[in-house]
């Protein structure tokens, strides 16, 4: 096990408040904080114009009032979409955040970070690199824990050449068999796998190869106890309100 410090906590609310707000928003953010949550996780990808935004899907049909691409919309056309009203009347008017307000506001709550580096098809490697870029500008300091992650092993790569001195960890769905080599290649520092397909035994393997581990995404307390107890660093969930209370971490 690396004998750098991991700097995430327990329990990470997932795409930054898990179900109660309106995901990746800052409403979520203040939701998380309110509970007692000391970390977040959320996506980035970048608009038309290369402004680094918060949010999940390549399109912005789900989460918002608005039709099409994230990567074919301007940040200026991003930002007259609601991003909260779907969520319910109270998140209305809610917008998609930059990646810069989001890392503001992340620090003036005391929120720890995992930032899931998640580019749009063809954009890997520009978008690997414009996030890091964008941390260099003071903002990774501010941030009591910082991680990044992404399944894209090209946005990794690139993210790592511009400052190999962050925390970052590859994403799995189940581990495939040539999962080490992969991580080796990247010089990862974690592997962050679906819960689904983890066992005592997987994550006792992950951690002997020297690799922190978080664990995505778990709602059930007995479940995400169990975890800990295995030796998983981080739960991320989108129940922090049932989670929280209950999670024992043996990391």
């Amino acid at each position: 096990m690396s004998a750098v410090a991991w700097p995430l906590p327990a329990v990470l609310a997932h795409r930054c408040g898990g179900a109660l707000a309106p995901e990746n928003t800052l409403a979520g953010l203040s939701v998380a904080a309110a509970l007692g949550c000391r970390g977040v996780e959320f996506d980035v990808m970048l608009s038309a114009d290369g402004v680094p935004v918060v949010i999940h899907d390549e399109t912005v049909d789900r989460t918002t009032d608005g039709r099409g691409c994230v990567s074919a919309l301007s940040l200026a056309e991003l930002r007259r979409l609601d991003a909260g009203a779907w969520r319910g009347p109270a998140f209305a008017g809610e917008r998609l955040p930059t990646l810069v307000e989001t890392l503001e506001r992340c620090a003036s709550l005391g929120l720890a970070v995992n930032l899931e580096i998640k580019p749009a098809t063809g954009h890997d490697v520009d978008t690997g690199r414009v996030v890091v870029e964008t941390l260099l500008q003071g903002f990774a300091d501010a941030l009591t824990g910082l991680v990044l992650s992404s399944f894209s092993e090209s946005s990794l790569a690139a993210a790592r050449a511009v400052c190999p001195d962050f925390q970052y960890g590859l994403l799995f769905g189940e581990l495939p068999e040539d999962w080490g080599t992969r991580a080796g290649a990247l010089q990862v520092d974690a592997i962050h796998a679906d819960t689904r397909y983890l066992s005592a035994a997987t994550v006792a393997q992950l951690r002997d190869a020297g690799y922190r581990v978080a664990a995505y995404t778990e709602n059930d307390p007995v479940l995400a106890t169990r975890l800990g107890r295995w030796g998983v660093d981080s739960v991320i969930t989108d129940r922090p309100d049932v989670v929280l209370d209950s999670v024992i971490m043996t990391a």
